[in-house]
């Protein structure tokens, strides 16, 4: 299946704090979306590996996904190097995306940027004809996404663009949610951690309603380039 926008997360959940927004929105547009997640964040403190699980499927659902997979690296330590490379890069060859959205380069977290920094070099890799990789035995051609965004996560960074979610936000919020054992819930009996209080949750919404304003919505999600963007018509700037 060919996709129009894929999305590299390396942690479930990291997809739908970003970007989800974004999603909702481009398939609401007729777009085809996909989300690989690199691990299943099976270090965190809550929950397991397995719940997880069914948090990023029920999370795919609400988000309307074409596709969603998980490399299943190993999280916490694993490395921006040829072998997790070229699982990277058949994931995009397989998938031949337009767009690639994924983690931030400089965070909080160690992992998004090592993932944003490798999902990075990966596309490149993935447009050189002699980089070879196989899916199933079959060899796959080159591809190379023509554009490359960051999300934006914990630390806050100045956004080259900003997408209006404001038709989609309740989504992103319900898709955020459906990872239970990972943010506020006062039902679970679970540690606290950095981002199970309801403060984080409400600093989620101000960072959405922040960058909103910054092009007159009410919600936004921002999104950090490598190369200059440019449109071919001054109109559609706002």
């Amino acid at each position: 299946m060919k996709l129009d926008i894929l999305v590299f997360a390396v942690h479930p959940d990291d997809a739908e704090l970003g970007c989800s927004g974004t999603i909702v929105k481009h398939i609401a547009l007729g777009k085809k979306v996909g989300i690989i997640d690199l691990t299943r964040g099976e270090l965190g403190t809550r929950g397991s590996a397995e719940m997880r699980d069914q948090e990023a499927a029920d999370s795919a659902v609400i988000m309307g996904l074409h596709a969603r997979e998980n490399l299943r690296f190993r999280d916490g330590f694993f490395e921006n190097n040829e072998a997790h490379q070229l699982e990277v890069v058949k994931m995009i060859r397989k998938y031949q995306p337009e767009l690639v959205l994924t983690n931030a380069l400089h965070d909080r977290h160690p992992d998004h940027g090592r993932a944003g920094d490798l999902v990075n070099d990966a596309c490149f890799l993935s447009g050189l004809s002699k980089v070879s990789t196989q899916v199933d035995g079959m060899a796959q051609e080159a591809w190379r996404p023509r554009l490359v965004l960051q999300y934006i996560q914990d630390r806050y960074i100045k956004p080259d663009v900003i997408i209006d979610i404001t038709p989609y936000f309740e989504t992103k919020i319900a898709a955020i949610k459906a990872f239970k054992t990972q943010f506020f819930n006062p039902e679970l009996d679970e540690p606290d951690t950095y981002i199970s209080s309801p403060e984080f949750f409400e600093s989620v919404i101000g960072r959405a309603r922040e960058f909103g304003k910054t092009v007159g919505a009410t919600y936004g999600e921002g999104f950090t380039s490598h190369k200059l963007l440019g449109v071919d018509n001054l109109f559609n700037l706002r």
